[in-house]
């Protein structure tokens, strides 16, 4: 009886997220015959593939909005109030093929972006000139991402990783930085927290970064019927930001509340999503080509 309301919710959640087709996508990326650049027992992939991610992608946009010069180039260039499906799936493509896909489908992707990237230059408003391949910037925008990951699969990951495991995900992300063109990203979870403080005195709220929060957490382009687990899945992601954050952002800072209701909501939320998207509709994610990867 629960079958078509999995399969529902997981056409629902796929499509939004790898295009009209998500079967072909998911086959395209784990079919396609050929070494890999992590091995299957890799932290990356138990990060990546895990329902977490979800909350791990807002908290990730929220954080690196803070930095004016990166919130410029986005606001400019990135068409997120345009095209904000479209973005999602582009950059759930690149997580994707980068962590599963055959190696040579990985250094095509990083080729795309890194070209995107030459592109993307400009003026910030208050006069201070950006360039996306900038290798200070890619660093900013790849700290925030790999922490948001991180602590969105430490609070609703299906199996949080230990200390080791923590280090071996922000090593193989650094994988990943460096194709990017980021000089010296973090092998470590300590170099990780140490490289963050280091941009903090870069950090403001901008304009801009208020009205991406605006745009992401109180008008997204989401049907109603779906607003109220929205609702959840972006109260779960401000609750993981660092209280740094918040007054920046003109976001409320609830210890209580976050530590309770909204973690609770959120897991079951993240758990549901979890069912959901190992429905049979998705097909099974074949082992044998994927087993080849160098360590």
């Amino acid at each position: 009886m629960l079958d078509p309301l999995r399969d529902g919710l997981a056409r629902m959640i796929m499509t939004k997220i790898a295009g009209p087709d998500p079967r072909s996508a998911r086959d395209s990326i784990h079919n396609t015959p050929g070494p890999r650049w992590f091995a299957p027992d890799r932290p990356i992939r138990r990060v990546h593939g895990d329902a977490s991610m979800f909350a791990g992608g807002l908290r990730a946009l929220l954080l690196q909005s803070l930095h004016p010069s990166a919130m410029a180039a986005v606001s400019a260039h990135s068409g997120y109030r345009g095209d904000p499906w479209g973005r999602l799936q582009r950059t759930s493509y690149f997580l994707a093929v980068t962590t599963y896909g055959a190696a040579p489908d990985a250094e095509e992707a990083v080729a795309r972006v890194r070209a995107v990237h030459e592109r993307v230059r400009g003026t910030s408003p208050d006069g201070v000139r950006y360039h996306a391949s900038d290798p200070h910037l890619l660093k900013w925008v790849h700290l925030a991402e790999v922490d948001s990951f991180l602590a969105a699969h430490q609070r609703y990951g299906a199996a949080p990783l230990d200390v080791t495991e923590r280090d071996g995900y922000v090593e193989d992300t650094a994988r990943v930085a460096r194709a990017l063109g980021v000089v010296d990203p973090p092998t470590s979870e300590v170099e990780l927290r140490q490289m963050l403080d280091e941009y903090r005195p870069e950090l403001r709220g901008t304009t801009e970064a208020r009205q991406a929060a605006r745009f992401i957490l109180v008008h997204p382009p989401v049907p109603w019927a779906a607003r109220p687990a929205y609702g959840v899945l972006t109260a779960a992601a401000v609750g993981l930001l660092p209280w740094w954050t918040r007054w920046p952002l003109r976001l409320p800072l609830l210890p209580l509340a976050e530590g309770t209701v909204v973690r609770a909501a959120g897991d079951g939320l993240t758990r549901t999503i979890r069912w959901a998207l190992t429905s049979p509709t998705l097909g099974e994610i074949p082992s044998e080509n994927v087993d080849k990867a160098p360590r």
